[in-house]
């Protein structure tokens, strides 16, 4: 989902950036969109990456792909020193404590918008609603509307996940953009949980959540 959501909603995603993700399941989902022609995987820990290829073989499948290129490193350094680069930049990570703190804070999502062309949009792995929705979810959203002219909350079912449920947070650098409505009708043989209906209602947030956000 954190991938299907915003290359539906940009008019032709090309060039992908994605910092974490180093298990490859974003990558394979990435390369499952004909128009992206290259995809380039930031991973600060390459035991992440060779632990997947051998234990998780449908997973790391991505890695496999042509298109894809594989920098093992800090993906903020990275991303400094390619402004105005990508068509949609995916952030991966981990939970927002410890070495992934600084991926929720404002001066790392204004370095995002930099690293993007015009017109691109990110989404972000933002956590979960019951029990991150004061911080980062609200914090985040709020700061980022500072920064990208539309900006919205995402959520998605993932049974392994903590309480069965992650957010995403998707910002767009066009005014136009609506994230609530994909550009076209994105199908492929082998997805399980994605559909145009699915992407809009992931929208539609809990009625709790929605207050905190108005507030």
């Amino acid at each position: 989902m954190m991938v299907h959501l915003p290359l539906s909603c940009h008019p032709n995603p090309k060039k992908v950036l994605v910092i974490g993700g180093g298990d490859g399941g974003v990558l394979r989902e990435v390369t499952k969109h004909s128009s992206v022609t290259e995809v380039v995987l930031c991973e600060i820990d390459e035991k992440v990456i060779e632990v997947s290829k051998k234990y998780l073989p449908h997973m790391s499948r991505g890695f496999d792909n042509p298109k894809v290129k594989v920098h093992v490193g800090d993906g903020v350094e990275y991303a400094k020193h390619h402004p105005g680069e990508y068509d949609i930049i995916l952030t991966d990570s981990s939970d927002p404590e410890g070495p992934a703190e600084c991926l929720f804070e404002k001066p790392y999502y204004e370095l995002l918008k930099a690293a993007l062309k015009p017109g691109g949009i990110t989404c972000s792995q933002i956590g979960c609603l019951c029990l991150d929705l004061e911080h980062p979810i609200k914090t985040c959203r709020q700061f980022c509307r500072e920064i990208f002219p539309v900006v919205d909350i995402a959520y998605v079912t993932v049974p392994m996940y903590t309480c069965g449920q992650l957010s995403f947070m998707l910002c767009g650098t066009d005014s136009a953009t609506n994230f609530k409505e994909p550009l076209r009708d994105f199908t492929s043989d082998d997805l399980q949980y994605y559909n145009s209906d699915i992407h809009k209602s992931s929208f539609v947030l809990p009625e709790f959540a929605q207050k905190v956000l108005q507030q």
